[in-house]
């Protein structure tokens, strides 16, 4: 019985459903000791490369652990799995990143 209830188009859309679904993943990483110069190259290279794909990011940390989420700035845009990769690659190729776990891409509404 858990059948999902059929929903018109206009509804779909308001509660970013079907067609309108927004993808996007979750990663998380560990700090490893380093410099001030150097933290703050790796996150000025994260900011670039977030702006330069045109995503958002959301990360929390409590002390040296990072966990994020990124989805597409657009409105109804998705994360791709060309932006996914981008991101795991400068987390894995940074020295003062460690335990990088990158997900996959999944609705960013109802999965994350």
């Amino acid at each position: 019985m858990s059948e999902q209830p059929s929903r018109n188009r206009r509804l779909q859309k308001k509660m970013y459903l079907g067609d309108w679904a927004i993808l996007g993943f979750e990663f998380n990483f560990k700090l490893a000791e380093a410099s001030e110069a150097e933290y703050e190259s790796f996150f000025n290279s994260l900011e670039e490369l977030v702006n330069n794909k045109d995503l958002y990011i959301s990360l929390h940390n409590d002390s040296e652990s990072f966990e994020g989420s990124v989805t597409s700035a657009d409105r109804y845009g998705n994360a791709t799995e060309e932006d996914r990769a981008s991101i795991e690659a400068l987390l894995n190729n940074n020295t003062v990143v460690n335990e990088v776990k990158v997900g996959a891409l999944v609705d960013a509404f109802y999965e994350m």
